[in-house]
């Protein structure tokens, strides 16, 4: 084997020699060679159990080039197809980039309307009174309604994972108050209405450990993640 040998994946790149190409031809095969998305042909040399591709073609199907410098064999691939893919955030990692003053707004915004709608029925259970499905839905509106404003001024990365967490606390508070009024009409209600309705509710629970994390969040006007709200 002589030159360079560039390696991806397990497939072994290397220009072999007259000579090696003659001992290998009972192992040549033709496959699709994907790189970086890119696909195109490619004869396969199958020597001692690994694979073998010609530089020219490893290039060609890359968009790349192939030079000589004296002893030196210079590949060149476009920059594009060796940069690694972007990864998400993980939880607890902060983004670079803050929130805009009017995502930063809206989203505090909408958690004080989220805030209000699952305050009211807290309370609602708490004293024993009934769960109205027009009241709900009334609160549900005006959240649905904040939460679209939010997503109108979200512009930057962290406007967009944090809109995601405000729309899966809304979608938490929406499953839960939904819960609530089916349970009403299906007269089981009494369960929700006992003291400690609230301490054993799921959701419940849920709804105010991502609250108790948001909040904060959007005021300091940088982006982190938390299970809570997922």
């Amino acid at each position: 084997m002589r030159g360079r040998m560039w390696h991806t994946c397990s497939l072994f790149l290397v220009i072999l020699t007259a000579s090696e190409c003659a001992l290998a031809q009972a192992g040549q095969e033709n496959r699709t060679l994907v790189i970086n998305g890119q696909r195109g042909e490619a004869a396969i040399l199958l020597v001692n159990g690994r694979s073998y591709i010609d530089l020219e073609t490893l290039a060609r199907i890359a968009n790349g080039s192939v030079g000589f410098q004296g002893n030196q064999i210079v590949l060149t691939l476009p920059v594009h197809a060796m940069s690694p893919p972007a990864t998400a955030p993980t939880a607890g990692q902060p983004i670079h980039s803050g929130f805009s003053r009017d995502f930063m707004t809206a989203g505090i915004e909408e958690m004080a309307v989220i805030r209000e709608w699952r305050s009211a029925i807290a309370y609602a259970i708490q004293n024993g009174y009934s769960i109205a499905g027009d009241w709900v839905a009334s609160y549900r509106g005006r959240a649905a309604e904040s939460l679209r404003l939010a997503s109108i001024a979200a512009s930057t990365d962290s406007d967009q994972h944090a809109l995601q967490l405000l729309t899966n606390e809304f979608e938490t508070v929406r499953k839960w108050s939904g819960n609530l009024v089916e349970t009403r009409k299906s007269m089981d209600a009494s369960k929700y209405m006992s003291p400690d309705a609230l301490e054993k509710d799921v959701l419940f629970q849920k709804i105010l450990s991502c609250a108790h994390f948001l909040t904060p969040v959007l005021a300091s006007g940088k982006f982190q993640d938390d299970p809570s709200c997922h």
